[in-house]
């Protein structure tokens, strides 16, 4: 692939826009879309849990990201050091995208799926005491 003149040297590296047009090939897009069903999966995987455990969530399914309602109106910062502390998993408090995101919580699907079949039960795990 021949880039116009100029172009492999407008800013962005010549080995970059090669990986960046590959995604348009027949290849790439076959990539990226088994990426997307794995990291859906994963979602699914969270959102299935949150579920169970009957905690409010919203996203997962068009985006990696799924915002659940922190339990028992704890803040963002309380449950994520519920999580760290209790569980070992880390998460996003809601609160760093300002203060709308004040009692919500974002996970992501962007992972392994042991590790997130692992996050998972360590979270229902904590989850399930809470309401004890």
């Amino acid at each position: 692939m021949v880039p116009p003149s100029g172009t492999k040297f407008n800013g962005v590296s010549w080995p970059v826009q090669c990986a960046a047009a590959a995604v348009f090939s027949e290849e790439g897009q076959k990539q990226i879309k088994e990426n997307i069903s794995y990291y859906q999966e994963n979602a699914r995987i969270i959102a299935s849990a949150l579920d169970e455990l009957g905690i409010y969530y919203t996203g997962g399914k068009n985006s990696p990201y799924i915002w659940l309602k922190c339990p028992n109106n704890m803040g963002s910062w309380e449950f994520f050091d519920l999580l760290l502390n209790e569980a070992n998993v880390v998460g996003t408090p809601g609160e760093g995208f300002g203060e709308n995101g004040a009692g919500y919580f974002r996970l992501t699907s962007f992972g392994d799926r042991e590790n997130t079949i692992e996050a998972v039960e360590r979270i229902k795990k904590v989850l399930t005491n809470l309401s004890k």
